[in-house]
């Protein structure tokens, strides 16, 4: 007798899930992460409380998946592009950043954090632990591939790395928080991922 769960089950499965995770952010948002219950994720999800339990027993490994999901790239190809050519290669993980900073669950996520982080640092350390540090990880790993293809010369990938997605995060995502209207159009944001990969060439590239 086959055990595994059909394709419709999983995916209705997976839409839950996806609802409780929306429900959870904006009442996190609305609400506050102390004064929002998982009974009310629950009723604003569309799901009964014994689903909602049964994948989140914590409010914290709910806010864990929050965090998982905010990060992944969410195009379906997230591995790091192959090493050899280092303006293409950082070309393509800086549209991919943009593109998840641009998410609009993103910057909730972060003003979740900020806005509770007096009074619950664990949500900033999931938030850096599960989220931040295992994407700028990967970045750092491809930088070092590319030195060890011979690409380029570094003797700090972790600053590297930092000043990569330093040059667009500080246009594309920081301002956000501040400011309602900063939405700046797909062909600003693709310009400054090329003039950050321009400036990491020129100060990394192999002559």
């Amino acid at each position: 007798m086959n055990t595994e769960p059909s394709a419709y089950h999983q995916r209705v499965a997976e839409e839950k899930r996806g609802a409780i995770l929306r429900a959870a952010t904006r009442l996190f948002l609305d609400s506050g992460y102390d004064r929002t219950s998982l009974a009310k994720i629950a009723e604003a999800a569309g799901v009964s409380k014994a689903t909602l339990f049964k994948q989140f027993p914590t409010k914290a490994a709910l806010f864990d998946a929050i965090v998982t999901a905010s990060w992944q790239a969410g195009d379906g190809d997230e591995d790091a592009p192959p090493p050899g050519d280092l303006r293409t290669g950082l070309a393509l993980i800086g549209r991919r950043y943009a593109a998840l900073l641009t998410r609009p669950d993103m910057a909730d996520l972060f003003r979740i954090v900020i806005a509770e982080l007096p009074r619950f640092p664990e949500l900033a350390e999931s938030q850096f632990r599960r989220g931040k540090m295992p994407y700028f990880d990967s970045v750092r790993r491809y930088l070092e591939a590319e030195r060890e293809a011979g690409t380029i010369r570094l003797e700090d990938p972790e600053l590297a790395a930092t000043q990569f997605l330093g040059m667009i995060s500080n246009y594309v995502f920081w301002p956000r928080l501040l400011l309602a209207h900063w939405a700046p159009d797909s062909a600003a944001v693709e310009s400054v991922v090329d003039e950050a990969v321009l400036m990491m060439a020129a100060r990394y590239a192999v002559a």
